[in-house]
């Protein structure tokens, strides 16, 4: 039994290493000189945002993020870059795009370890924990982007939460906001938590609680983003303005019904049509759980996050990576978890074999192949909204006396 434990214990980090390996080989194998002969990182589905940052933002010149660059990430991603940079300039004779994608990938690595150790502190189950170790998501984007950042972020204050420590968790969220910025979905529910989820405990006293969680949370995100708003507003402020004008991606709802013709909308019917739909299907997410979960509100930031990627403008490959591991953490059952990753796979390949079309190369997709990956992958989403609102939590999700 011992022995058998001990094995379990090495053989998950072992697979996860293994996982974490094939991630960095299926991005850097088309890297060619630190570039991308033709059109391979469409064909082969190789891109990293890592490689064209590289160049295309200074990092190869030593520029300091924000300071003498402008910055389309907030500061703790801006932060996280240019560390990654100078240690690419630290360990390269003639540091190329390769030798920063090596190091996105070694910082999304450590990442991907932290989120397993918070995985088997909480007691989940080996399936889930294999799901992770040999997660699909990950070897997709682990050097694609620096979502992880802010994910592990998002999930450590979910899990504080858990602990009924939600004024820590308040500050956690803040900071994964200051990554990127879904993270700031998780503050409401927590602030509604601290002034409804004891109604038995003195309203002024659920009101003070209320006002520190929301003091932690403005503390930790101005610690971070103040010092720089203050130094650099224009380039800090990049990433704000970006978000504001961007039309959207082409797997997003949005797009699909414009480029097939349904419903055509233009940037500003966008912002406000998808934030009229993500505003009304969170209120009726929380409502339909208000009377059960009113004290495990932060319960329900994975279904919530969910229908916030299904109605937002942007919704870039990796953004499947923020909801992965959160569902692994929440969802009653793994089909449809199992049912989101082929969806994930099938949106991933088709969106960038679209833009090989766009550069003549083939493997080719049409909009159309990519309105059938994001419906496959919707689908999922949806059953797993329905699963995480009509089924019973799981038990590690609910029972902090299970930590150990």
């Amino acid at each position: 039994m011992i022995a058998s434990r001990n094995l379990a214990r090495f053989a998950l980090p072992a697979a996860l290493a293994m996982t974490c390996l094939l991630g960095w080989v299926f991005k850097a194998h088309c890297l060619n000189h630190g570039g991308w002969p033709g059109a391979i990182q469409y064909t082969s589905g190789c891109y990293s945002d890592a490689v064209p940052f590289w160049t295309a933002r200074h990092m190869d010149e030593g520029a300091i993020p924000y300071f003498q660059t402008p910055m389309e990430y907030p500061v703790l991603t801006g932060a996280a870059i240019w560390i990654e940079a100078t240690l690419a300039h630290w360990t390269g004779v003639r540091p190329t795009a390769w030798n920063f994608l090596l190091w996105v990938t070694i910082g999304n690595a450590l990442l991907a370890f932290a989120l397993l150790w918070m995985f088997r502190r909480i007691g989940m189950p080996p399936s889930r924990l294999w799901c992770w170790a040999a997660a699909p998501p990950l070897i997709l984007y682990l050097g694609h982007n620096w979502d992880l950042i802010a994910v592990t972020l998002a999930v450590g204050a979910m899990l504080m939460a858990r602990r009924n420590r939600i004024v820590g968790a308040a500050a956690l969220a803040a900071l994964g906001t200051a990554a990127k910025l879904f993270p700031i979905l998780l503050l409401p529910l927590l602030g509604l938590q601290a002034l409804f989820g004891a109604p038995e405990t003195p309203f002024a006293r659920r009101l003070g609680k209320a006002a520190l969680l929301s003091a932690a949370a403005i503390g930790a995100w101005a610690l971070v983003n103040l010092p720089m708003a203050l130094a650099a507003f224009e380039n800090w402020s990049e990433f704000y303005r970006f978000s504001g004008a961007r039309s959207g991606t082409s797997a997003s709802i949005w797009e699909i019904l414009n480029a097939q013709g349904i419903w055509r909308t233009g940037i500003g019917d966008r912002n406000l049509w998808s934030a009229t739909a993500f505003l009304v299907g969170a209120s009726v997410i929380v409502a339909i759980r208000w009377r059960t979960r009113r004290t495990l509100l932060w319960s329900l930031f994975p279904p919530i996050l969910c229908w916030f990627l299904l109605t937002n403008k942007v919704y870039s490959p990796q953004f499947d990576l923020w909801i992965y591991p959160l569902l692994l953490i929440a969802a009653p059952r793994l089909w449809p978890v199992a049912l989101f990753v082929i969806g994930d796979i099938a949106a991933y390949f088709t969106e960038f074999w679209s833009f090989a079309r766009m550069a003549g190369a083939w493997p080719a997709a049409m909009p159309v192949h990519i309105a059938w990956a994001a419906a496959l992958r919707g689908a999922a989403m949806l059953w797993l909204i329905a699963d995480m609102l009509r089924l019973p939590p799981p038990v590690w999700l609910t029972a902090p006396e299970t930590d150990r």
